[in-house]
């Protein structure tokens, strides 16, 4: 996919690489396929900004799969960090607002199992894209196929286990426990907000 943007900004995104903008008080951009065969796949995940960096200037990270850091996490469990960390080895997103938690997890064998806490307060969610991963925890074991979403509970840990092939994404960050208004791609706290962010775009204050 590559990416062009009204900042300047513009880059290739590759099998397993990364795309991290952050749009701020307003950035417009394209995400143009190149691909000559195949199918594409990929997730498009947004992140809220709190509000006193709602207007913050716009910024752009190409990130290559060949710089994401790559671990065993636990026996016949590949995890690739993209944002926080997991076993002290720290992925390239990081925000001390947001404290998100990316990992993309492949099982290796069947019933190998992965375990990481999580912060107490964060909210968090897991997605199958390969196999199916069952959710073990104080609860009942729950089993999700491809393409199912599993909400966890505040402060539970993550801890899954999976047959060979599967792969999972989870994500978790801390909540910003503020309001939220959202009209297409503006995502503000206020209506009068938004408002504010559409006549900029009409206007071509956005680049």
């Amino acid at each position: 996919m590559r990416h062009r943007d009204s900042g300047g900004n513009e880059g290739l995104l590759e099998s397993g690489g990364v795309q991290w903008m952050t749009a701020g008080r307003g950035l417009i951009h394209s995400e143009m396929p190149e691909q000559e065969a195949g199918v594409m796949e990929g997730f498009q995940l947004w992140l809220n900004l709190p509000a006193k960096l709602k207007m913050c200037d716009p910024k752009y990270m190409d990130i290559p799969h060949a710089k994401l850091p790559q671990l065993d996490a636990a026996p016949q469990v590949r995890v690739t960090v993209i944002g926080g960390s997991v076993n002290g080895t720290p992925g390239p997103i990081q925000s001390e607002h947001t404290q998100p938690q990316f990992w993309d997890l492949h099982f290796l064998q069947d019933d190998a199992v992965f375990h990481q806490d999580l912060t107490s307060n964060h909210h968090a969610f897991i997605y199958v894209y390969r196999g199916q991963v069952t959710v073990l925890g104080p609860k009942a074991p729950q089993t999700l196929p491809t393409s199912r979403m599993g909400i966890l509970s505040a402060g539970d840990c993550v801890r899954l286990q999976a047959s060979t092939g599967s792969k999972v994404i989870v994500l978790a960050g801390k909540p910003l426990r503020e309001p939220i208004a959202q009209y297409g791609p503006f995502v503000m706290n206020t209506k009068a907000q938004l408002m504010t962010a559409v006549e900029d775009f009409r206007s071509g204050r956005m680049g």
